[in-house]
């Protein structure tokens, strides 16, 4: 079976929930595939977004497309809601002034059906988040 980014919206991927709202740079522009287009934060830290999948996926790579941000937590659930969440990862960023920072996160195969992505601090008041994905294969259900 091929793998898939499950984080498009075009793969069933929806936003769940976001913390933080602009009308001109809203939430569901990190699941349309280009790097060109983000969600923006409005300030105060932590900020988090929360990606649903369409069924549970076997995760195999998470990565990250953003801008400013300095902490990064990564948690998962696999519960039919998005409750349950445990920690998969977190990580400081390194600071790329005037470029997307570019993260990548190999993972041991894991299944989820949510993703939290929790932005604990930041180089500046705001970041932009351009894209996330999440590599893997649907499990057999």
């Amino acid at each position: 079976m091929r793998a898939a980014d499950w984080c498009l919206s075009s793969a069933g991927a929806a936003l769940v929930l976001a913390t933080s709202s602009d009308e001109q740079h809203p939430a569901e522009n990190m699941a349309d595939g280009s790097s060109e287009t983000f969600w923006t934060t409005t300030g105060m830290f932590p900020q988090e977004f929360i990606i649903g999948f369409p069924k549970c996926v076997k995760i195999s790579k998470v990565a990250i497309q953003c801008y400013l941000v300095r902490t990064l937590r990564i948690e998962r659930s696999v519960s039919k809601d998005p409750v349950g969440f445990e920690q998969c990862i977190e990580k400081d960023l390194q600071h790329t002034e005037g470029q997307l920072q570019m993260e990548e996160f190999p993972l041991p195969d894991f299944q989820a059906t949510y993703l939290r992505f929790i932005i604990k601090s930041a180089f500046d008041h705001f970041v932009s988040v351009h894209r996330v994905m999440a590599e893997g294969t649907a499990e057999n259900t």
